[in-house]
């Protein structure tokens, strides 16, 4: 299978990534509203163990809505995926460290880590635009903690609104895709 055909697959498959940002985003966007009314370690709770879920339930909404969730067994890229999420749990361990070193920098540590571990979807999607969430994330992670203001809980929020987002403009950007293919191939019959 060619490069190009297999990171068709996986848009189609999967839109774009679609259910597996919406999920993310919506375990950031509960992560940040339980600091609002419970220890920051709850919080930290919830979205590392949170994201153990992010699979799961991409698979249960993907299906829901009509998709495989899967690639054919000829999709070279399917290992990629796999390979790319396990990056997070293990890099998990850095964010560790800098949140045992400043509390507040637990949100700006985890956006680098997860959008450092966009920039595969680049290869794997063959889609720009996780470029640019990866750059989001990682500099606006790295200008929180450094320049940010002292709120707990703003990368978390902040985090969740952009992946939510970036679902929806890679789900409409596979929507758009397959609609002016077909209008091409209706053209080309005419």
């Amino acid at each position: 299978m060619e490069i190009k055909d297999a990171q068709y697959e996986m848009r189609s498959a999967f839109l774009s990534g679609f259910a597996g940002q919406l999920v993310s985003g919506v375990i950031w966007l509960l992560a940040a509203a339980v600091s609002l009314f419970f220890d920051p370690i709850f919080s930290m709770a919830v979205l590392f163990f949170g994201s153990m879920f992010i699979f799961p339930l991409t698979q249960v909404l993907i299906r829901a809505i009509g998709r495989p969730g899967k690639t054919s067994k000829d999709n070279g890229l399917w290992p990629l995926g796999a390979q790319t999420a396990f990056t997070v749990p293990i890099n998990f361990l850095l964010v560790g460290a800098a949140t045992l070193y400043r509390e507040n920098w637990f949100f700006p540590a985890a956006m680098i880590v997860v959008g450092a571990h966009y920039l595969p979807f680049i290869t794997l999607y063959g889609m720009r635009m996780f470029g640019v969430l990866a750059g989001l994330l990682v500099i606006g992670g790295a200008g929180l903690a450094l320049y940010g203001p002292d709120v707990f809980s703003l990368g978390g929020w902040l985090t969740g609104v952009v992946l939510i987002l970036f679902a929806f403009l890679g789900r409409w950007t596979v929507i758009k895709g397959k609609n002016n293919n077909a209008t091409r191939l209706n053209q080309d019959h005419d």
